[in-house]
C-alpha cells in the first residue's frame, strides 16, 4: 500500500482520503487511530501493531513533530525485534513509501 499524498490533517491511500490519524498495515488502514493522550504515545496505543509484529514501524509525530514518543517505547519495540523510525509525518510518509512492501507498518499523526 502506497501513500498517495499527505498534507496537514489529510492523507490519501488507495484513492481514499483520511482526515484523522491512521495506522497503515499492509492489508488495511486502522482509522481513526486514537491515543490515550493526543500528543504522547503510550504502548497501549499501538497494541494492534504489537500483535501484528511488523519488521519495521514508522511513527509520524505530526506535521510539526508535536507528538512525543518516549524512549522507553522505542526500546521496548526494539527489544521485540521491531525496527523503529520516528520522524515528522512528512518525512515518515517518504520513508514509508521508500521501503519495499512487506511487514512494514506506519502509525501517523496527521496534524500538529
Amino acid at each position: 500500500m502506497m501513500i498517495e499524498s499527505y498534507n496537514f490533517g489529510r492523507i490519501k491511500l488507495n484513492n481514499t482520503e483520511y482526515t484523522s490519524d491512521v495506522i497503515i498495515f499492509p492489508d488495511r488502514v486502522l482509522h481513526p487511530w486514537w491515543r490515550k493522550e493526543g500528543h504522547l504515545l503510550h504502548i497501549e496505543d499501538i497494541e494492534e501493531v504489537l500483535n501484528y509484529k511488523p519488521e519495521i514501524l514508522i511513527i509520524g509525530t505530526g506535521y510539526s513533530g508535536v507528538m512525543r514518543v518516549p524512549a522507553e517505547i522505542v526500546k521496548k519495540l526494539q527489544s521485540m525485534g521491531i525496527q523503529v523510525v520516528v520522524q515528522k509525518t512528512t518525512e515518515a510518509v517518504k520513508t514509508y513509501n521508500s521501503l519495499e512492501s512487506g511487514k512494514k507498518v506506519a502509525a501517523l499523526h496527521l496534524t500538529c
